[in-house]
Order: C-alpha cells, then structure tokens, then sequence
C-alpha cells in the first residue's frame, strides 16, 4: 500500500514552484535494477562491544534472498577495490597505514593511532583493509553500471560510509565509498545530487564536495551542535564555487513519520527543480529508524522507504547505498523492504519462514514491527517550517537548471581533489561565509574517541 501523504503548512511567500514530471526522463515501466554483494563482507567484526555489526548485511542478504527478490533484479559480486582506485580521495599515507595496521603489530604502531583517529569508534581489526576494499569495491561497480546504462538503479547495502575523511577515519567509516563512486558518477554526468537520510550528518561527503557545484549534498540529521560529529546547521552551505551547494536539514529528536516525509518532500522538489541533477546518489542509513540502538527518531520502516520511493519517482540514475544502522535485525528488514521499492515488488509483512537466522526476528517474524512513538517529539512545526524555509532561501541564490559546464575529469581524480580543495583554503583565508562551521569542532570535524556513542552496547541485535 503507498503511504499515504502528509501535509505540511507551508506559507504563499516561499511556496516552491510546482514540480514538472516532464521536464526529466521518464521512468520506464520495469527499472533495470543491479544489486552488488560480496558475501564475505558480512564476515567481519569490529568488536564485541563495538555496534557496528556487517552481520547486518548477510541478515539483509538472506532476507532479500528469501523474499525472492533476486530474481528480479542482476545480482553482481563485484571485485575489491584497489589502492590507486582508494587513492582517487584517501591520502596514500591514511591508505599504506590501513593496509599495514592489524591487531596483530597494533601494539608497535601505537604511536600513529592519534594521527589517524583510531580508537574506540574506530578500532583496529581482522581484515580491516580488505573490508574497505569489499564494500569501496561495491559502490565503485555499481556507479559504473549507472554510467554505462547498465543499470537505472544500483543497490549496495554494504556502502554509504559517509563519515570518513581524506587522512582518517571517523564514526565507524575507514574509506568513503560514497566520494569514490559520485568523482566517477562525475565523469559522465554535469552535475549529481546526493541525499542522506541517516541519523547523522552526512559530513566526510559534505567536506570533500564543499567547494564545488558538480556535487549538491542534501542531508536530514539530528543537530544539536553536539550529536556526533557536531556539523551539519543551516548555515553550512559551501565555499567558492560550492557556495549554497551543500544543503542541511538539522532536526530535533522524536521526528515522527508524518513530519519527516513531508519535509522530505517539500525540500527535495524544489531541490530537484534548482538544481536539476543528472544522477543521484541516496545513502540509506536506517539508525534514523525508531527503536535504533543510537538513534532518536521515531521513523518507521514504511516512512524510511517511503524516500526511497519518492526519490525514485524522479526517473534518474540513482544509486542506492546503506550507511548507519544498529539495531540489526531492524536494518535487515528496512534494506529489505527499500529493495522491493527498488524494484517494484509488494512483500508479505510475514517474514519468509525458510530464512535462515529467522530467530533473530522474532517474536513477531514481521517485516514492519512498531517503531514509532517511543521519543518525544520535539521538531514543532514552527522549528520545521522554519527549516524549510531557511533552504528555500539558500535555493534562491541558485539560477534555475545551472549550465553548469561539463568539465573533464582527469584521470587522476586525486589532482582534482586537490584542486578543489585548495578552493575550500582560498575561501576560507578570504573571510567566505561558512568557514566557522565546516568542521564544527576539531580538526575534519572529530569530535573525540568514543563520541559517536556513549557507552558500550552489549546488545546489538
């Protein structure tokens, strides 16, 4: 059944112009849909009392599996990624220090773990290196399927690690994939629109597109100036050329699914209409769901689809990846469903009995369990309303379907990410706006070890 959809106030003055369906490519009626999986990469383990669990990428895998939604869609296990495709945005130095690092010889290169932020939120383990290839390596085919036109939609559920930086990891993420696939999304398509609808703020991505207008970043988060990683206001909107190109959503805890979806839908048209992209990359983070072990939110399965399914209405290129998600089981079953959205496909609420793990389901077995209603809600209509007006106002400063030029990329995309940012430095030493809130803290925004989350989670499942 579709949602059923929300209404929002929303005053004559700043009434965004109504959207035209014409004016981009029809959808056709079947989608080409590839989904990029390597099983392995559910095999590795960052802890015991670590939250971040790929185990919830094999629960994902075994339940679109069993939902038989393989057999709508091209199912690809793509290759690892390699160093020179890393280095296209990791520092060679940050990418010889993983590939080196294990908790083997951890103890001797002890020294090194301030410099590359490694600590609590982001340890030391078995295969470390290979588990960034796997899921970079993942994201890397599936924008090259979107390029070839191979693909309308690719799906990764292990990507959309979009809190890593140039020389360090930061809030579970070692290498951003996301920055990967959208610099050779970029050698194909003028401009490409990215959408974040985790928990936290889609910041390593923000930062690395900051000055430039071939990347649009659009992320809805908790902010309270404190939340991990402390980035993510209103008024971070882009440097030099890059100015209003990065748009944040910042939200209070609580957000229920009514409010969520129409301010999702009343910022992303007007969006659409500005900016007019070319492809689209829509990072999944499913921490943003209620009942999350880190999260705040009061989303539920059906509302968190809900933007894939509207996001998708728009008929571009889109890849589709995941990113944060802590109450595992609850991950597995909205990567699930956002899969059937993909695709088209209706699911029987009943999980399909020959699942395997099945248990960890339980005791409802159900593809929507109730999430909603367990926090507050403290996003007022006036506090959203205010929001969405302070983006249409960043929106007014862009010319209506930019011509922007559609430069070549070099082959050595690390040149030109030099490139820009030396743009970000210019504008910053220039006194721009937005120069106090990039980072929002220490330096690429870290906020310290172990602020991701408070304390130790035990049960994660």
């Amino acid at each position: 059944m579709a949602y059923e959809e929300p209404t929002i106030s929303v005053s004559a003055k700043s009434t965004p112009p109504p959207y035209d369906h014409t004016s981009y490519r029809t959808a056709p009626q079947k989608l080409k849909v590839t989904y990029h999986h390597d099983e392995s990469v559910g095999n590795y383990h960052f802890g015991e009392r670590h939250p971040m669990k790929p185990h919830r990428l094999t629960l994902t895998n075994h339940l679109v599996l069993g939902y038989g939604l393989h057999h709508k869609m091209s199912i690809y296990k793509p290759r690892k990624a390699t160093y020179e495709e890393l280095q296209n945005f990791h520092a060679s130095e940050y990418l010889d220090f993983l590939k080196r690092v294990t908790p083997a010889n951890a103890e001797g290169m002890a020294g090194m773990f301030p410099k590359f932020n490694i600590g609590d939120d982001c340890p030391i383990f078995d295969g470390m290196y290979e588990f960034c290839q796997t899921y970079a390596g993942a994201s890397l085919d599936a924008a090259r399927k979107l390029a070839t036109g191979e693909a309308d939609i690719a799906i990764n559920w292990s990507g959309g690690l979009h809190h890593a930086k140039k020389f360090e990891p930061s809030g579970f993420c070692y290498v951003n994939d996301i920055v990967l696939a959208i610099l050779n999304l970029l050698r194909y398509h003028p401009r490409v629109l990215y959408i974040d609808i985790d928990l936290h703020h889609g910041d390593g991505v923000q930062e690395a597109f900051y000055s430039t207008d071939r990347v649009m970043t659009l992320s809805f988060h908790k902010y309270n100036g404190d939340f991990f990683p402390g980035t993510g206001s209103l008024s971070e909107s882009g440097v030099s050329l890059g100015a209003h190109h990065s748009l944040n959503i910042p939200l209070r805890d609580g957000i229920d699914d009514d409010s969520y979806i129409a301010l999702f839908r009343a910022i992303l048209e007007p969006v659409m209409n500005s900016y007019r992209p070319s492809s689209i990359v829509l990072q999944c983070g499913a921490d943003s769901l209620g009942c999350d072990r880190l999260g705040c939110f009061n989303l539920s399965i059906k509302a968190h689809g809900e933007c894939v399914r509207f996001v998708k209405s728009f008929g571009l290129p889109t890849l589709v990846l995941g990113g944060g998600g802590y109450t595992v089981r609850n991950v597995a079953r909205c990567w699930t469903y956002e899969t059937s959205i993909c695709l088209d496909t209706a699911l029987s609420p009943t999980l399909p009995a020959t699942t395997p793990y099945l248990e960890f389901f339980g005791p409802d077995y159900t593809l929507h369990p109730r999430l909603t209603g367990r926090v507050e809600n403290r996003n007022t209509r006036k506090y959203l309303d205010g929001v969405r007006v302070g983006v249409m106002e960043q929106l007014r400063y862009l010319n209506f379907a930019p011509s922007v030029q559609m430069q070549e990329i070099p082959g050595d995309l690390g040149g030109w990410m030099e490139d820009e940012e030396e743009g970000v430095r210019d504008g910053v030493e220039d006194g721009e706006e937005g120069k106090e809130t990039r980072w929002g803290g220490d330096r690429d925004g870290r906020r310290g070890w172990g602020e991701y989350y408070d304390e130790p989670v035990e049960d994660v499942i």
